[in-house]
């Protein structure tokens, strides 16, 4: 098991480090933050706590690797949801709940700038719900978008 993970860790290196850093990949959306990574998660939770949403947690990656030794540049994964919208879902369809809560991605460029990436509202329907049944209609992914969109631009202007 050892030399999968070698092996997979290195593949992933070898891909990662061929992509420019600036990259967009079908579904995210990555905006520059004016502010530093924890000043941008600060506000981040802010904005998701003022819609009257939660966050669940902060998943820091850097923070990881520095326990196992290594060196990574700010990576947070932010999970936020709202359990009066998620929960139905979930009592009807427990394995909706390895998809949520919502999640978006502070991190850090070698030049030490901050971003913000987020899934768009048509990738959280086509990726997330679709995947268990859910249809989720143009105007609902819109109102996604736009509702994501506005907490990221709140934590990064």
């Amino acid at each position: 098991m050892r030399r999968r993970t070698i092996f997979l860790g290195a593949a992933l290196t070898i891909f990662a480090s061929s992509l420019p850093a600036d990259a967009q990949q079908a579904g995210l959306v990555t905006r520059p933050s004016a502010h530093g990574t924890r000043a941008t998660l600060d506000r981040f939770a802010a904005a998701v706590r003022e819609a009257g949403w939660f966050v669940f947690t902060e998943v820091d990656h850097a923070a990881a690797a520095r326990d196992v030794g290594m060196t990574l540049r700010a990576r947070t994964v932010v999970l936020f949801g709202n359990p009066r919208a998620g929960t139905p879902g979930m009592a009807a369809n427990p394995m909706l709940a390895i998809d949520l809560p919502m999640r978006v991605l502070v991190w850090e460029d070698d030049q030490g700038r901050t971003f913000v990436t987020r899934s768009t509202g048509a990738d959280i329907a086509e990726r997330v719900f679709a995947r268990h049944g859910v249809t989720v209609p143009p105007e609902g992914q819109r109102s996604t978008e736009a509702f994501i969109e506005t907490l990221v631009r709140k934590a990064a202007e």
